[in-house]
């Protein structure tokens, strides 16, 4: 019983071995792997679970969304109640459960029981994704941060990036259940790894009390506001909900910055909020998501529509991805070693708006998509490390996994952001509307979006030089 409630120790030999960091790390990247493969994958059966349920993309956007308000609502918590009971324990046991979710997606007789398993399956992303961030930084030697982050970027990115092709040749030739059934695998080696391989927590929080109502009102402001979008997006609701759907959201906002005041322990604890570096990063982390993720919704849509496979839409769109992973594996050599992690985030920025702006003009042909997607991704890649680096060099180590949390919870937002954001776009422009269509206004707000990463990447202070930042460790 003690091994379902304990975290099991790393050989002796291992644990003693001055490079065992690494493992830790290519541990931790089974993980990031596995999510966001299964994030990009899922595009790919938009049309195809649209046609075997008979509903609008409107509906079946839900199959992402509600992974993503999971994720979105339970990171936080899951990262202190890993700070409190041990990272490795919680990261094993969300492999378990992601994994056994997948089997039930795979298998979802309606588009209802889909959505459903997916929401258990966010359940168990929410355990790998809080945990990550704190395990590589518990992990790596401080002097080797940036690059361990860089390691997990890279490893996310050839997970986006395989996520296309592999889709799109699984939903061309097996079918679209096929595509949850590659997470089995996977899981399977990635617990009997992190077993051996993942260091037990040390330090630990104290934290006993939760704060559920905080939680509550996040999870309501959150779905409820995506449900607004989606009713805005041809969601099949009576015309009085979208209003008071927005109302609501707009109500737990404010509920949720409230609870924070005056809670014992608030689900945000404004400690960690102090600092402009942390509340920027995390700006950055979220409009760095959404813009990473638009695309992965509007380009298959764009191409399929136009009549090519999702094979070859998946190909098409493999650019974004391959070029954030050649980006975040790279960029840490080839970058100059004097530029600080606030200068990468600026370089970064200032490339994601050349793309995007580029990408809202040029023709949305093969020859421009492929080319301008893989700048998109190198752009997104040099910028999301050190951002990330940023934001949990300003977290003190015992509120590591609660930190990581924070950073991964507004990743999701970001996620759900662009995919509700290009869907709106090509519902209430049609493909055909003149001058601006559909496409074009999704990719003009991914451009405002990068305006503002470029702004929020401006406004970071070193954290030596923020006064409201917590001490470094």
């Amino acid at each position: 019983m003690s091994v379902l409630v304990r975290e099991p120790a790393r050989p002796t030999q291992l644990r003693n071995w001055p490079h065992a960091w690494l493992l830790a790390v290519a541990t931790v990247c089974l993980g990031a792997f596995m999510g966001q493969l299964d994030a990009s994958i899922v595009t790919l059966t938009y049309r195809p679970v649209g046609a075997e349920f008979g509903t609008s993309l409107a509906g079946v956007q839900w199959v992402s969304l509600s992974y993503l308000l999971t994720l979105a609502a339970l990171l936080i918590p899951v990262g202190r109640l890993a700070d409190t009971h041990g990272r490795k324990l919680l990261y094993l046991y969300g492999f378990v459960v992601f994994t056994v979710a997948s089997v039930a997606c795979g298998l979802a007789p309606t588009l209802g029981w889909l959505i459903a398993f997916r929401v258990v399956q966010g359940i168990g992303a929410a355990m790998l994704q809080a945990n990550s961030v704190a395990l590589i930084t518990t992990s790596a030697p401080p002097s080797r941060m940036r690059a361990a982050l860089g390691i997990q970027a890279a490893a996310q990115a050839v997970g986006l990036a395989l996520g296309p092709t592999v889709g799109g040749l699984i939903v061309s030739t097996l079918g679209w259940r096929w595509v949850f059934g590659i997470n089995v695998p996977i899981g399977v080696l990635a617990v009997v790894a992190g077993v051996f391989l993942l260091p037990r927590t040390h330090q630990r929080s104290t934290a006993t009390t939760w704060d559920f109502t905080g939680l509550a009102l996040l999870l309501t402001a959150t779905t409820a506001g995506l449900l607004g979008l989606s009713s805005l997006s041809g969601l099949a609701l009576p015309g009085w909900v979208p209003p008071h759907l927005f109302w609501i959201a707009a109500a737990a906002v404010l509920g949720v910055l409230a609870r924070q005041r005056w809670a014992a322990a608030p689900l945000l604890d404004p400690a960690l909020l102090r600092s402009r570096t942390v509340d920027t990063g995390l700006i950055g982390a979220l409009g760095a998501y959404l813009i990473l993720f638009g695309p992965l919704v509007l380009v298959p849509v764009v191409l399929t529509s136009a009549g090519s496979s999702e094979l070859h839409a998946g190909l098409v769109l493999t650019a974004l991805p391959a070029g954030f992973a050649l980006a975040a594996t790279a960029g840490e050599r080839l970058l100059p070693k004097t530029l600080t992690d606030r200068d990468r985030c600026l370089v970064g920025a200032v490339l994601i708006v050349v793309a995007t702006g580029v990408l809202a003009v040029a023709p949305l042909t093969q020859a421009w998509l492929a080319p301008m997607l893989g700048a998109l991704g190198i752009a997104l890649g040099i910028f999301t490390p050190a951002n990330n680096s940023l934001v949990m060099r300003s977290i003190p180590i015992q509120a590591a996994g609660t930190g990581g949390g924070l950073v991964n919870m507004t990743r999701s937002l970001g996620t759900a952001l662009g995919v509700a954001l290009v869907t709106l776009a090509l519902h209430l422009r049609p493909a055909d509307a003149t001058p601006l269509t559909g496409p074009r206004t999704a990719l003009l707000s991914l451009t405002a979006v990068a305006v503002i990463l470029l702004l929020s990447a401006w406004l970071v202070r070193r954290p030596d030089r923020d006064p409201g930042c917590l001490p470094p460790r």
